[in-house]
């Protein structure tokens, strides 16, 4: 006998092969929640969105919604054909993503770029000023990323990250696989001296096998090398996982051990579960995809108690069902949770979410400045001592084009800059049809 499904919620989404919006509905089935939507021209597309010990119903937040001051696009079409930022979006920006160029050193199966080592022209400094000039104008001073393709192809990275300091963002993060960051230490030293406060780092696991099998090649000892260039030159360090189904989810235990061996150096670890971008003929099954309680479920299982469930919250500035965050203080090697889950039905300001999220990840982030103890009082001793003993974990579900929900993005947080000055949500930009076709990227 079927098992009876639960209606959760209505949204809308798009169809796979042409793009329509279409109406979706988010049914809950044995505490796994699943998408359903219908193309009157391409049929019906079931997705999972959640599966895990944690119910999505119990895990969703409201919140009070931010307006956006600045908008650069007119409503017309209507979400999510409008995007640049328009008044109908929800969150202001916490982190302004600019893609510095199209070109890359690795080949990997799973990327959101779909990079190559091509010879197309990289965007000049002068456009690089423009969108952050952009962003100011729209968002504010938020935190930048640079990114890619791979941004350390560029051998004026530093010049990008000055113009960034120059018109005074408090926190500049490059994007990158940390090849050259290893090979090549005295770019390190040029980065940091032009005012990089952090890296996410590609880290899918401490085992080469994983990186042959989703990146191409050995790479692990060069991680390795690079986190070492990083602690040399005090550029703090987040670990940047993606996980995917029969490759790496055994080894989310053993990243995190690694990353907590390596503080303050390496300030925590952002896991990523696969998305499909691209050209995806064939709709992903289930059994391909892992979600956000799965991960935080093989993560406290994997620490052996170190890690608690209700150590993880649900995020104060993006859409409750895009990510999970926890914060921690290492002693004696033992993550102790700083953070604990309260009632997640509660309603929050989103405005004042961002803000929140935005200080946190600059302050989080980015290196600790090592002290010399004999020159502190007492109180500053253990300020000093939690300033570098501290550790997050956090995990963000990127959505694409079979499990796109589009109040998921009008609450998106994480904006590309487009070369026009438009800022599109991180997902809406990346997402493409089974054909590879996008509606912002290209």
């Amino acid at each position: 006998m079927a098992t009876e499904r639960e209606h959760l919620m209505q949204t809308q989404s798009l169809c796979p092969i042409c793009l329509r919006k279409l109406e979706a509905f988010i049914v809950e089935e044995n505490d796994d929640a699943y998408m359903l939507k219908t193309c009157p021209e391409h049929g019906l597309f079931e997705t999972v969105l959640w599966r895990g010990r944690t119910p999505m119903r119990e895990w969703i937040r409201t919140k009070e919604r931010a307006t956006i001051k600045n908008p650069i696009t007119q409503i017309d079409q209507g979400c999510p054909f409008d995007c640049g930022l328009c008044s109908a979006h929800r969150q202001h920006t916490c982190t302004a993503l600019i893609e510095v160029t199209s070109r890359c050193n690795l080949n990997c199966r799973f990327c959101f770029a779909d990079a190559l080592d091509s010879q197309s022209k990289d965007p000049s400094l002068e456009q690089m000023r423009f969108q952050f000039e952009s962003i100011l104008k729209v968002s504010g001073r938020c935190n930048i990323q640079l990114s890619g393709g791979e941004p350390t192809v560029r051998d004026d990275l530093a010049d990008i990250i000055r113009i960034g300091v120059e018109l005074e963002f408090p926190f500049i993060q490059v994007n990158t696989n940390g090849i050259r960051m290893a090979k090549e230490e005295a770019y390190v030293k040029a980065l940091k001296e032009a005012g990089l406060s952090s890296i996410f780092l590609q880290f899918d696991g401490i085992d080469d096998a994983i990186y042959e099998k989703l990146r191409g090649k050995p790479l692990f000892e060069l991680k390795v090398k690079a986190i070492e260039n990083c602690q040399k030159y005090g550029i703090g360090v987040v670990l940047v996982p993606t996980i995917v189904p029969r490759v790496n989810e055994q080894s989310i235990g053993d990243i995190v051990r690694f990353g907590i061996s390596h503080s303050p150096t390496v300030r925590g670890v952002h896991f990523q579960p696969v998305s499909y971008f691209g050209r995806i003929p064939k709709a992903p099954k289930d059994e391909d995809r892992i979600t956000l309680p799965e991960v935080m479920d093989l993560l406290c299982e994997q620490m052996h108690g170190m890690v608690e469930m209700n150590s993880m919250q649900p995020p104060g500035c993006e859409n409750a069902l895009c990510s999970f965050n926890g914060n921690y203080l290492i002693e004696k090697g033992v993550l102790k949770p700083v953070s604990k889950r309260s009632c997640c039905s509660s309603n929050a300001k989103a405005e004042e979410g961002a803000n929140k999220a935005k200080a946190f990840v600059a302050r989080n982030w980015a290196y600790q400045q090592q002290a010399k103890e004999e020159k502190l009082s007492d109180w500053d001793k253990i300020l000093n001592a939690i300033a570098n003993n501290t550790f997050s974990l956090s995990g963000m579900a990127f959505q694409d084009v079979w499990n796109v929900n589009l109040e998921r993005i009008r609450d998106c947080c994480i904006h590309v800059s487009m070369a026009d000055g438009r800022l599109i949500p991180f997902c809406m930009y990346n997402i493409t049809n089974m054909e590879g076709k996008s509606l912002y990227r290209d």
